[in-house]
């Protein structure tokens, strides 16, 4: 059994085996309505906490790129997604999450969401250190459009409703709108073609999770299937750091004497790496929609909020 399920069962045997019946019916009654307020109250944290992380990555990466002339987006690229795996096998290691080795039959099967996910995360360090324009997050910003767009073409369970479907195009296009009128900055010729790579390469990779995911309830546990596409990204990125010219240089060209170098590239790194943990497990236990909503919300609400 999962340590985290084992530690609710624990808690749930001593709460009926300590406490009177009339006083877990009591709880039960008064906590039953405040389910659904508690859930919105946890997804806003969950939102505010990206939106934050978000905001510093972007803050630090425009610090720390231009800075010290380090614009080497593989290899950083690479370094975020292992990260990511270290992270998880120490947590393996500590007895806090069971994962299980990795299967060539979901590698195989994750290998268009690994594939278009290393080069999205690559595509957004390249858009850190170059794109100054503000097209790159505008196009971003349509990306709970065209997953929810990509979620009924995967038939995944998520929300179908027209209203739902009319809320975001609106929201999105205010939101565009807002972000317009103000003007943009000389548009570099790459934008026009990273910008919206990065949205289909996204928002497909989200789909595909969750599809993958749908189809491996059971089978496979959240985490199983987020280690399988960790360890085929980080194959993906070190097989393509030997490859590309970028590689050398990031070794040859870093100051690696200076702490405050480390600590930006560690800082920049880690927060990355966290945002594409958060990302990545949502489209995988909940869908691709409340992935692309827990990605976009800052991009979409904070031009809105500039009108107030």
């Amino acid at each position: 059994m999962d340590p985290w399920q084992n530690l609710v069962s624990r808690c749930s045997a001593w709460w009926q085996m300590h406490t009177p019946h009339a006083l877990r019916a009591c709880v039960y009654e008064v906590c039953k309505p405040l389910v659904p307020l508690l859930l919105c109250i946890a997804a806003l944290v969950a939102v505010i906490v990206y939106a934050l992380a978000d905001n510093l990555h972007s803050f630090v990466s425009r610090i720390f790129i231009p800075q010290y002339h380090y614009p080497y987006a593989v290899p950083l690229a690479f370094i975020q997604v292992f990260l990511n795996l270290l992270a998880l096998l120490a947590l393996h290691g500590m007895g806090l999450i069971h994962l299980k080795p990795f299967s060539l039959r979901l590698g195989e099967r994750l290998f268009v969401p690994a594939v278009c996910g290393s080069v999205q995360c690559i595509l957004g360090i390249w858009a850190e250190a170059f794109s100054h324009s503000g097209l790159y997050p505008i196009i971003a910003r349509f990306l709970p459009v065209v997953s929810l767009s990509l979620g009924h073409l995967f038939a995944l369970s998520m929300p179908g409703s027209i209203h739902v479907s009319s809320l975001l195009t609106v929201l999105t296009v205010a939101s565009v709108t807002v972000t317009g009128c103000k003007g943009l900055h000389v548009i570099e010729p790459l934008e026009y073609v990273y910008s919206p790579l990065n949205l289909v390469l996204h928002s497909l990779s989200l789909a595909w999770l969750a599809k993958v995911s749908q189809t491996e309830r059971g089978h496979a546990s959240t985490f199983d299937l987020y280690y399988t596409l960790t360890v085929t990204r980080t194959l993906l990125l070190g097989f393509l750091c030997v490859l590309h010219p970028d590689g050398p240089k990031a070794i040859m060209y870093g100051n690696w004497h200076s702490l405050l170098f480390l600590g930006y590239m560690l800082g920049m790194l880690l927060l990355g790496a966290v945002q594409l943990l958060f990302v990545d497990v949502t489209a995988l236990y909940f869908s691709a929609l409340p992935a692309a909503m827990l990605h976009a919300t800052r991009g979409l609400v904070l031009p809105l909020f500039s009108l107030l």
